[in-house]
């Protein structure tokens, strides 16, 4: 392993932390990520591979399920006719589908699978990002634009596993996944949090929600 890398979120130095399936990791003590070595990215054909091969149907329960804290905590916060954008929907843009039913205004983009430049062009009373910000290889970049794309007072749901002391990281099933990039602590959120001018965090179950 290399003596340390530079964090992809804060810019700082981070140090090595383990190695799984011959993959490289680093912590860094800024920002507490813990980031794959860009050096073993997967290239694009084989990350838009691997995203196909999920069994991502709208209509199936067990996936409407799964998706359902990210659902719920945007239907406690606004009421229906409110407008949100689903960032990185996938091949199966389930929330934005259930929140459709529910009758919010959805706009969905995926830079893989439904690029929409006019996703871009306006701005949301909420963001939801299911399973995504773990694969950010910008995530300073992202991070910035989500915040730019929200109304003042605005919401952005993060819905990621993060990390914690006890999870035994070689054998964690999330860092067996080669298009996991980043990986968020708690301090994590809260540099996030500060770093990009939100106003608010709260953290519910999978989710780490930023609010404008």
């Amino acid at each position: 392993m290399k003596e340390h890398i530079s964090c992809i979120l804060c810019g700082n130095n981070a140090s090595p932390f383990g190695r799984v399936r011959e993959r490289d990791f680093y912590e860094c003590q800024t920002c507490r990520a813990v980031i794959m070595d860009p050096d073993y990215y997967v290239d694009r054909d084989d990350e838009v591979y691997r995203y196909e091969t999920h069994d991502n149907d709208v209509n199936d329960p067990r996936y409407q399920n799964f998706v359902s804290p990210l659902v719920d905590a945007v239907k406690k916060e606004y009421e229906s006719g409110k407008t949100g954008l689903d960032y990185g929907s996938g091949t199966g843009p389930v929330a934005a589908k259930l929140l459709r039913d529910a009758g919010y205004e959805v706009t969905t983009y995926d830079p893989y699978f439904e690029r929409n430049p006019g996703a871009f062009l306006t701005n949301y009373d909420f963001i939801i990002s299911s399973e995504v910000v773990e694969h950010f290889h910008h995530p300073a970049k992202e991070f910035r634009l989500l915040r730019e794309l929200l109304k003042p007072g605005g919401h952005l749901y993060c819905m990621t596993l993060r990390y914690e002391d006890e999870i035994d990281f070689e054998s964690w099933h999330y860092a067996q996944d080669e298009t996991h990039v980043i990986f968020y602590r708690k301090e994590t959120a809260e540099w996030i949090k500060e770093a990009f001018n939100f106003s608010g965090l709260e953290f519910e179950e999978r989710l780490f929600i930023l609010e404008k």
